[in-house]
């Protein structure tokens, strides 16, 4: 592979406009088709053997209007002394409702509720199931209330499950902050504008073509809406760290002396190598969320992965094209410095440092274990759940929405269980259920059964006494499944599933702790492999794997500590403590898993190299540090701008997913790889290579560096192979 990409590397650097052209070709046509025959992105949150997912399927069998999506309307009146047992303030309500029954794709309004003194009233809106509409219905709900407000006496709120399969967090803000970021870190980091320049244009450039990509890839698979976000976030980070890494091992290839043509090259058969290994564990680790069996996170999974692999195509090979047309100018057009540094990189400060860890190699390693572990501990406190409307700012009309009906209704009529019963063969099972449900202590009050007898299908509103986010509401939820039920369809051949968004999110939290340890065994399983193979180690990828996991675990526990304990919660504008949504430890173990191999195998081919060549465990440890901590740091830096750039936007879920990735990206860059990797291989010694000679013999033989990496003379090779493959292309 490196001869391969050595030649690649070469010509590109040779023919850079060719290169260049057929990107912009393949971008252009990938554009053009997405916005011609691109399908709409389409949120779907059920999963197959759900008891909720039952729960809608019987509601769509039999055509009811509950199988979709609501929206609340919630109405006060402006004059403080007035209600709605007034005529007035009632007229106009009903006017309300009448007008939003002609709102487009509406299928029904029901008849409003009123709270106990007249001052509330709340109004379900119902609308089809979410693959038959689209975010045309909410901005038509929007621009209706937005206008009917500037001429009302009443204060009109709404929010509800329409608001969010179709309202995006805004996170445009802090991604430009994220990329401003980027720009001054490389710029200190490389003191060159065009060097700077390549890594985000390249990370913006393949950002822009994967997001293209997911129209059409949903001819395959249904994307949900909120994929581009987590593709950006994703995209970002990566896209920009692999043009960092291969950039500097270009920039140090020169600095020897080379001719950018063989730097070019060198630079894409051992960086561009480290990037498609690297790139490659962060692809299997995200497509493992498969393991789920949640259609949604697969297919976010895929989109994910689908940026990721298109910033390693772009910078194993367009980068190369904008390497050799820079040619010396790389090192030109410097900010800041003289001369901007494009050595090697061997810091002396990072050698000290690595020689020190070194000395104090057991101190290290039980006192930033320990410190992790602290940083864990948390974890033993994870709830699952959703955020909901109640942790929006205030400014948010979905947060005004569900503090009305909090006080006018109680906390509970937030998060209705739509309960859908089967009565095809048995009718007479409807009054003592709903009986049974009404006398629950976890529930406040019913609404009136609606029965189709045609259909088969009673459906029960049952509101609980406790907010969708609160514990005892998940209590409630488990009891009637496995008490009140059973005790009254015991010898009936009726039966009853809880479905809404509460039950919904509950259901996915089992299913995700029920499926994580597999998920997490798998991806851990296949890293430790391709470590294997890569390093002909056992002791490196074992030791990878449980690091890992601390970093990982670390930002897990931060989570908890933010946002379920509250610490520092009114730093990232949260405004009340919320469980972890239920999908978000999976995405985040995926994503984090694959990222923090990239910092490991960059690290690990330069010590490995030096290995090699010296045969000295602890010098090539120290110049491993010292030669790669100053991308590293770069690298994390970046990641961690862009990551806690999404921070700033208002939905809590996205939050949550920033501030964790960034955290474990932080914990990852500078305890575990700039500490505990070093201070464990110092110990383990030349054990740290140990591979048996019968497992050697059966694994692949896979070297990162290979020659290109070693100091010496250029090597000259056979370029006119590949010029000579584009000849039969052409």
């Amino acid at each position: 592979m490196s001869h391969a990409l050595y030649r690649w590397g070469c010509f590109a650097a040779r023919r850079p406009g060719l290169v260049i052209g057929i990107w912009l070709l393949t971008a252009v046509a990938v554009i053009i088709t997405s916005n011609t025959v691109g399908r709409e992105l389409e949120d779907t949150f059920g999963a197959p053997g759900l008891d909720s997912q039952d729960a809608i399927d019987l509601l769509s069998e039999a055509q009811s209007d509950q199988a979709g999506l609501t929206a609340r309307v919630v109405v006060a009146p402006l004059d403080s002394a007035a209600t709605f047992n007034d005529s007035a303030e009632a007229g106009a309500l009903a006017e309300l409702r009448r007008e939003i029954s002609t709102l487009a794709n509406v299928v029904g309004v029901a008849e409003a509720n009123i709270s106990q003194d007249g001052r509330i009233a709340l109004v379900r809106v119902q609308y089809p199931l979410i693959n038959q509409i689209s975010v045309a219905e909410l901005d038509a709900l929007k621009d209706f209330v937005f206008e009917t407000t500037a001429a009302s006496s009443l204060q009109i709120e709404i929010g509800g499950e329409l608001f969010f399969a179709f309202e995006e967090s805004e996170t445009g803000v802090g991604e430009m902050i994220g990329l401003i970021v980027a720009v001054i870190i490389l710029l200190v980091a490389f003191g060159s504008l065009i060097a700077m320049g390549l890594p985000i244009g390249m990370a913006l450039f393949g950002l822009a073509l994967g997001i293209s990509l997911m129209p059409l890839i949903t001819y395959l698979i249904d994307i949900p809406s909120w994929a581009p976000q987590m593709g950006s976030m994703v995209g970002l980070g990566v896209g920009i760290d692999y043009a960092l890494f291969l950039l500097t091992r270009h920039r140090e290839f020169l600095s020897r002396g080379f001719s950018v043509e063989e730097s070019v090259g060198r630079a894409v058969a051992t960086a561009g190598q480290a990037v498609i290994f690297a790139g490659g564990t962060v692809v299997v680790a995200i497509l493992g969320l498969a393991v789920a069996g949640i259609p949604f996170m697969t297919a976010a999974g895929i989109s994910t992965s689908t940026i990721v692999l298109i910033m390693v195509l772009a910078s194993t090979t367009l980068l190369p094209a904008f390497l050799g047309k820079a040619g010396l100018w790389i090192n030109r057009l410097h900010v800041g410095r003289r001369r901007p540094d494009v050595g090697p990189g061997v810091g002396a400060g990072w050698e000290r440092w690595g020689t020190h860890v070194a000395a104090h190699a057991w101190r290290y390693v039980v006192g930033a274990t320990a410190f992790l572990l602290l940083l864990t501990a948390p974890v033993l406190d994870l709830q699952l759940g959703f955020p909901g409307e109640g942790a929006l700012p205030e400014s948010r009309t979905e947060r005004r929405a569900y503090d009305l009906v909090a006080q006018g209704f109680g906390p509970g009529v937030n998060g209705p269980l739509v309960i859908a019963i089967d009565i095809s063969e048995d009718g007479s099972v409807v009054e003592p259920l709903v009986s049974a449900v009404a006398a629950d202590p976890g529930i406040a009050f019913t609404a009136p059964a609606d029965i189709s007898t045609e259909a088969g299908v009673a459906i029960l509103l049952a509101f609980p006494t406790t907010s969708p986010q609160d514990a005892e509401t998940v209590d409630t939820i488990s009891r009637l499944r496995a008490d009140v039920f059973p005790t009254v369809l015991d010898e009936s051949p009726a039966r009853a599933h809880i479905g809404g968004s509460t039950a919904a999110f509950n259901d996915l939290g089992e299913r995700i702790t029920a499926r994580l340890p597999h998920f997490i065994i798998a991806v851990i399983s296949l890293s430790f492999l391709l470590l294997m193979v890569v390093f002909r180690s056992i002791l490196v990828p074992l030791k990878a794997a449980f690091l890992n996991l601390l970093s990982i675990g670390s930002a897990y526990g931060v989570l908890v500590m933010v946002f379920q304990w509250g610490w520092g919660m009114n730093l990232i504008g949260l405004e009340a403590t919320v469980p972890i949504v239920s999908f978000i430890p999976m995405f985040m173990f995926a994503i984090l898993f694959g990222l923090s191999m990239d910092y490991e195998v960059f690290l690990l081919s330069r010590v490995r190299e030096e290995y090699l060549r010296t045969g000295d465990n602890d010098s090539s440890v120290i110049y491993g540090i010292a030669s790669t901590a100053r991308v590293i740091t770069s690298a994390a830096l970046i990641m961690i701008s862009v990551f806690l750039g999404f921070v700033l936007g208002d939905d809590p879920a996205i939050k949550m997913t920033g501030l964790g990735l960034a955290t474990a990206i932080f914990v990852d860059a500078t305890i575990v790889r700039l500490v505990l990797v070093p201070a464990t291989m110092t110990l383990m010694g030349d054990a740290n290579w140990w591979l048996p000679g019968w497992l050697d013999r059966l694994l692949p033989t896979i070297d990162i560096e290979g020659e290109f990496g070693l100091p010496g003379a250029p090597d000259v090779h056979a370029r006119e192979d590949i010029d000579g493959v584009v000849e039969m292309a052409r």
